[in-house]
């Protein structure tokens, strides 16, 4: 299953880029990260079917790493070809947008800056790939 992380405003040369591009490169999973500007453009349809998308969004519902590792487990178990992961501008998404998601993912309560959240969005996706594929690196407790 592509994993697939949609984001608006440019991150360009930074240390959250390089801190991206790390966890990037251990996720054994097909990966994509694509940018859009802070205001207008589309985003693209899904370039694989079938495909969930996930908005990054405060009133999303907060998951443990396990949870996460389940939900995307079970996507892939289903025949979800593609999961894109959805950050929005300064000002997040929409009604109609949350109306349209298939999940609506919040990072906890505090509000991070959008550079950090692609970074531990990241993270996060290679430890799932890492709790499903069975790898020891995470613990739980």
């Amino acid at each position: 299953m592509l994993l697939h992380v949609i984001a608006r405003g440019k991150i360009a040369r930074s240390p959250e880029a390089e801190l991206l591009e790390r966890y990037a490169r251990r996720i054994t999973w097909p990966f994509r990260h694509s940018e859009l500007p802070d205001v207008g453009g589309k985003i693209p349809p899904p370039s694989q079917t079938p495909s969930r998308d996930v908005l990054l969004d405060e009133r999303g519902k907060a998951m443990s790493s396990e949870e996460f590792a389940a939900l995307l487990g079970r996507w892939r178990d289903e025949g979800v070809r593609e999961c894109r992961f959805l950050i929005g501008a300064a000002d997040g998404h929409g009604d109609e947008a949350r109306a349209r998601a298939d999940h609506l993912l919040c990072m906890g309560r505090m509000t991070w800056p959008h550079l950090m959240a692609r970074a531990m969005l990241a993270e996060q996706l290679w430890r799932a790939t890492a709790i499903l594929a069975g790898h020891p690196y995470h613990r739980s407790g």
